[in-house]
């Protein structure tokens, strides 16, 4: 079978990631087996503080910054986002969700877990924050989350203590900035060759699809 790999770098604390997992199930959907998705992270809210000083210091700050999200928000009845997201609960980085979640694909590749459990927990960790407002950079809120997906608490910590999951955080973070990845979410396609960055419509991640199919099964170099 023709497969097109889709390495998906994203930031948890990104609401335009959060929305895009709706072009990851429409593609899954149209596509089933002919897609495979490979969720890896960026570092977009590593220093959250800095981020809102920086981007919104002169615009409102954190409630400049809920009001433009819950805007954009609106245009998506799909995605539900809980109105005190950075008013009342405001995460100090996404690093630590990260790691976690590194953790858990660790686990999940050596057979610790049953498939599927890190994307699982992926999801469950940004629902947790847009859509029920936890403090994702807590460890006790991503423990909770992680169990509820079926993750063991033990191995993942395990993972941690001995380095192996830093490692691969630090490999997420350094091949993103290798392929230029501009920030979150960014799809990379054809090895590399093709990338797609910030609130893409579906129809555009459709059509490069389509054509690294038509390219695999005609032999032809892809003109997407």
């Amino acid at each position: 079978m023709k497969r097109v790999p889709i390495v998906y770098f994203s930031d948890l604390l990104c609401l335009w990631a959060h929305i895009s997992e709706l072009r990851v199930d429409a593609a899954r959907a149209t596509y089933g087996e002919q897609v495979r998705f490979e969720y890896r992270f960026c570092s977009v809210f590593g220093d959250t503080a800095r981020k809102i000083a920086d981007g919104w210091g002169d615009r409102g700050g954190y409630a400049g910054f809920n009001e433009h999200l819950r805007r954009a928000a609106s245009d998506y009845p799909e995605v539900q986002v809980n109105p005190d997201i950075w008013l009342t609960v405001r995460p100090a980085s996404s690093t630590g969700a990260h790691l976690l979640l590194k953790a858990v694909h660790l686990d999940e590749a050596a057979g610790g877990c049953a498939p599927q459990t890190y994307e699982r927990t992926v999801r469950g960790l940004r629902r947790a924050f847009f859509e029920s407002a936890q403090d994702i950079a807590r460890w006790e809120v991503q423990c909770a989350v992680g169990r509820s997906c079926g993750v063991d608490v033990g191995r993942i910590e395990a993972l941690i203590d001995d380095g192996a999951a830093f490692a691969a955080l630090a490999s997420d973070y350094k091949d993103a900035a290798a392929m230029g990845i501009q920030g979150s979410p960014s799809f990379v396609l054809n090895e590399g060759r093709q990338k797609l960055f910030g609130n893409v419509g579906f129809r555009i991640l459709d059509a490069n699809i389509q054509e690294l199919l038509r390219a695999r099964q005609t032999e032809q170099a892809s003109w997407c």
